[in-house]
């Protein structure tokens, strides 16, 4: 996905919603955010991901990973990978959901902390990671990602405009 990296609108109208599309959801997510931000390649904000172990593929599998374990909890055994995949409806715009919401919030925030401007990936990877509850901290902590130092490398970054 090519998109300027300060702009959040593309981010979130571009790539989360492809993402929402592919998954069938009638709502951007804050983990269709995340996966958005994997696609933004040759940026700080991907180069970030990718160093922690979260490329586009692997982001994905570790939503799988979750959502079985979810399930699992509920006492439904269910293998991603053995379900059909979603028939995505293109004549259907999904609407931003809560946590796509609440992650705005904490990228607002993370903007504001970090000089002003306009929010970029940077500040949105902040926003995605600075969340204690869903599907994105119960994945990445299924998968072992060091989820404070990516926080950490991710706001930095967003300190130095590097998105």
């Amino acid at each position: 996905m090519t998109t300027k990296v300060n702009d959040v609108r593309a981010v979130l109208v571009r790539g989360a919603r492809a993402e929402a599309l592919e998954d069938g959801s009638p709502t951007i997510e804050a983990e269709h955010v995340l996966l958005a931000l994997t696609e933004l390649s040759g940026t700080t904000t991907a180069r970030l991901l990718a160093d922690a172990g979260l490329t586009h593929d692997s982001t994905r599998a570790a939503l799988d990973r979750e959502w079985e374990q979810s399930l699992s909890t509920a006492g439904v055994a269910v293998t991603i990978a053995e379900l059909p995949k979603a028939t995505p409806d293109r004549t259907r715009s999904p609407q931003i959901g809560e946590t796509a919401k609440l992650l705005l919030k904490r990228a607002m925030a993370t903007a504001s902390a970090t000089g002003g401007g306009r929010i970029g990936a940077a500040h949105l990877l902040v926003g995605a990671l600075d969340s204690t509850l869903g599907r994105i901290p119960r994945a990445l902590d299924l998968s072992g990602i060091d989820r404070k130092a990516l926080r950490d490398q991710a706001y930095q970054a967003a300190t130095r405009a590097e998105h």
